[in-house]
């Protein structure tokens, strides 16, 4: 039977103190142990069943799951750190003691709803296609689109990295040469959204990622966030089909 080996750098990752570029940063500054022995190289390998890891002589378990939702504003970016001095969602939290990433991202100028946690096998089935969670979002056109437009949407479009899967559009309203439609993709690809309308020879204009699985923004204020349900960690769990 094979050992369950992980590197050190993502031990300590996934037990939820920081990052793996924090934790290669921990490693060679002398502050991590295995068994008692200073280790410097972020890539060791280590026996999760056998070997004692420790960070600065605490022992390095896994910590308690947090899942947190939150309304992410546009202008707001989803890395821990901005070298170019922009907020990011960790500007949004800082309260929350534990480590979490955020499952999926949102791009700068999107909106919306963002899951928050330091449960990577939570994380995965949320964010590997193969699992079809559905993501609806509020899209706002620069040009109006036609039935013809919004039913090519429905239908799959093709994008440089292959062609989307069917998606569900519901047309909201158009509003002088702007349209308003509502759409729920089960894919995760970069930008995808904004992709799609751009095959159409559109801009999206605004885009805000109104529910996720089973999970809807309903009162949830921009900017602010709150933790999940033990009832809508099951639903969401549910909505991963696989």
């Amino acid at each position: 039977m094979n050992k369950p080996l992980k590197t050190l750098d993502r031990v300590i990752s996934k037990a939820g103190f920081g990052s793996r570029t924090e934790a290669r940063s921990w490693i060679g500054g002398g502050r991590v142990r295995v068994n008692g022995k200073l280790i410097r190289t972020p890539d060791h390998w280590v026996d999760l069943e056998a070997d004692r890891v420790t960070l600065d002589g605490k022992p390095v378990a896994a910590r308690r799951k947090i899942y947190l939702l939150l309304y992410k504003p546009k202008g707001c970016i989803t890395t821990y750190k901005d070298p170019e001095g922009r907020p990011t969602v960790y500007g949004l939290i800082p309260d929350v003691e534990e480590w979490v990433f955020p499952v999926g991202r949102l791009d700068q100028d999107t909106s919306g709803l963002l899951i928050l946690t330091n449960d990577t096998q939570f994380a995965e089935r949320m964010t590997n296609p193969q699992y079809k969670v559905p993501k609806t979002y509020l899209v706002k056109t620069s040009t109006r689109l036609t039935e013809e437009d919004l039913d090519q949407l429905r239908r799959g479009v093709a994008l440089s990295d292959g062609p989307t899967r069917p998606a569900e559009v519901v047309h909201l309203r158009d509003s002088g040469d702007k349209t308003f439609f509502e759409i729920t993709i089960t894919e995760g690809r970069n930008r995808q959204v904004r992709r799609m309308v751009e095959a159409l020879g559109c801009k999206v204009l605004k885009l805000v990622r109104t529910a996720i699985g089973p999970l809807q923004i309903a009162k949830l204020q921009i900017g602010k966030y709150r933790v999940l349900t033990p009832a809508e960690l099951l639903e969401l769990t549910r909505s991963a089909t696989g």
